[in-house]
């Protein structure tokens, strides 16, 4: 039993009608079906959480049209490789064969000068890209090659997916269907997988490998004890990736830089992308920090220019610098609070006129009819200022920016008392 590939493996399904999940693009007259149906198949890049099934997918679909499948990771793969695959393909088409599926895992992970090197192959039809990606292409891929591909997004998999997927395992795997498997509870063992079914499989085979007993009752704390005693397994390869970036933002939020450098170093342990921790910084710069220090924003971003330039190792010195900047930094939530009361204002008041003091006014038709009239320029007056109004008249007076408790916001504070007085009530 321990020469056997793991469980996921050995239940790679390998027809479409075997595949668990997104019904949306492989389910019968789904357009990802059709295309696969019909042999007319474009590049594409599939877009989803891991475990989803990317890969597997992507090897489905070679198989189902006798396509040779070339698969290569870009976590430990260059413009070599490429040129490489691109090179049999070239050979194979010069000799009238089929032409091959190019696989790249985690094509987000490319540079822009190892995803221009597919570029020429896409385009003259050497090869047909399949990307798998956990991040939005829309900024991870060139836009020279996403013009070139189709993006098909998985999703999550249901539960429904999920226990269908251990049902099958306990049926059919020859070493689990030795056994009496009986799921008294699934919150857990679901819980625990994060819709991931790779790793839905390896916990359960973890379990079910944890006794010699022919008959397995599965507990939630059956299944939280067994696991928790082997969690280093799953915590190296990054699998909590959900709950371990969310132990890393509220690290920072709650002004820990002790909690915020160790949840990254399980990260980096873990082979995460260093890419999606920057782009976490970035996002809570704003979020978290705000005006109560406006340069975190500008360290989050030289931060997350600086990874994506540099790659690892190095960039874990940058990320851990720009972590403990960002957990030590004065906190505010009031620009995110101020848009959501904004958002929400326009939601509930709807598309209100602009008053016609603040529309421009490039015709003289619209200056005859008022626009522009009573525009007070800010310039022209002492100090850059006058009292006038912005908001449409239905909402005028609205307090919509609540600046936070921290000494740069509290200057906010008065200097928005002083040129406004009563307008802004703090």
């Amino acid at each position: 039993m321990n020469n056997l590939p793991p469980l996921a493996e050995r239940m790679r399904p390998a027809t479409l009608d075997d595949y668990a999940g997104q019904q949306h693009l492989v389910g019968k007259g789904a357009v990802l079906r059709k295309a696969i149906e019909s042999g007319t198949l474009p590049s594409m890049i599939f877009w989803g959480p891991p475990g989803v099934g990317k890969t597997t997918l992507a090897y489905i679909i070679s198989q189902s049209l006798y396509r040779p499948f070339f698969s290569l990771s870009a976590i430990n793969s260059g413009v070599k490789d490429v040129r490489e695959v691109i090179e049999k393909a070239s050979i194979l088409k010069q000799q009238g064969e089929v032409l091959p599926i190019l696989f790249i895992d985690e094509i987000h992970r490319f540079s822009k000068s190892q995803q221009d090197s597919l570029l020429g192959a896409v385009e003259r039809g050497i090869v047909t890209l399949i990307g798998a990606t956990t991040e939005n292409p829309s900024f991870e891929v060139i836009s020279a090659l996403l013009s070139r591909c189709q993006v098909y997004i998985l999703k999550h998999l249901e539960e429904s997916d999920l226990m269908g997927l251990l049902d099958k395992a306990s049926k059919e795997d020859p070493i689990l269907k030795e056994k009496k498997i009986e799921i008294v509870e699934n919150e857990a063992i679901l819980r625990l997988s994060g819709g991931d079914a790779r790793k839905l499989l390896n916990v359960f085979e973890l379990l079910v490998n944890s006794t010699d007993k022919k008959q397995i009752k599965l507990t939630n704390k059956y299944v939280l004890d067994h696991v928790q005693q082997n969690m280093a397994l799953y915590d190296k390869t990054g699998e909590q990736h959900y709950d371990i970036i969310s132990a890393f933002i509220k690290s920072m939020r709650g002004s820990d830089p002790n909690g915020a450098v160790y949840w990254l170093a399980r990260m980096i342990v873990g082979g995460e992308d260093p890419v999606f921790i920057s782009r976490r910084m970035l996002i809570l710069a704003s979020e978290d920090i705000g005006n109560a220090n406006p340069n975190a924003l500008l360290l989050a971003q030289a931060c997350f220019d600086s990874v994506r330039a540099i790659g690892m190792p190095e960039s874990q010195l940058i990320m851990s610098q720009t972590a403990i900047y960002l957990a030590t930094s004065p906190k505010s939530n009031a620009a995110t609070t101020a848009i959501s009361a904004a958002i929400a204002l326009v939601k509930a008041t709807g598309d209100l006129p602009v008053p016609l003091h603040l529309r421009n006014a490039p015709t003289k038709l619209m200056k005859n009819i008022g626009y522009g009239k009573d525009y007070k320029y800010a310039h022209s007056y002492e100090g850059n200022f006058t009292d006038q109004d912005f908001l449409p008249d239905a909402v005028s007076g609205t307090q919509i920016f609540q600046p936070g408790n921290n000494a740069k916001e509290n200057e906010i504070r008065e200097k928005m008392r002083k040129l406004w007085g009563n307008r802004y009530k703090y």
